[in-house]
């Protein structure tokens, strides 16, 4: 069992969290909701959603936006050094098992959004030729 420094230390770093994973628990620490961050940045839902999603990354202008509404450095965001959220106070550690399920969880919804994404395409490719031989 680890102590809890360690799992402090680690809740949001990079090996353990993605950028998204550190913006929404940013957002979501400050009761923010996606819709809320979207217009006070100046973006569309689908865009916070995306990076939140890890299938997009904001522009240098809008991360140091992101950073000021949210209250945490820059670093923090994109790598989780720095100023930023500690590990929630209440939870116990996450034992290997559960951390490994999580990590899995996160990439099998990445891979989802990517393979979503490339659906839409071959969709929009499809009607195209459709229309042509139409």
């Amino acid at each position: 069992m680890t102590d809890m420094t360690d799992d402090a230390s680690d809740w949001y770093s990079e090996e353990t969290a993605t950028f998204g994973d550190r913006l929404a628990g940013a957002r979501e620490a400050l009761g923010m909701t996606q819709t809320e961050l979207a217009k006070r940045l100046g973006v569309k839902l689908k865009t916070v959603r995306a990076w939140e999603e890890d299938l997009a990354e904001p522009r240098a202008n809008k991360l140091q936006m992101l950073a000021g509404v949210l209250n945490v450095s820059m670093m923090w965001l994109l790598n989780g050094q720095g100023d930023g959220l500690d590990a929630p106070a209440d939870e116990a550690p996450l034992s290997g098992d559960v951390r490994q399920v999580l990590t899995e969880i996160r990439q099998v919804k990445t891979e989802m959004g990517r393979l979503s994404d490339r659906l839409g395409i071959l969709e929009k490719r499809l009607r195209h030729t459709l229309k042509e031989h139409g």
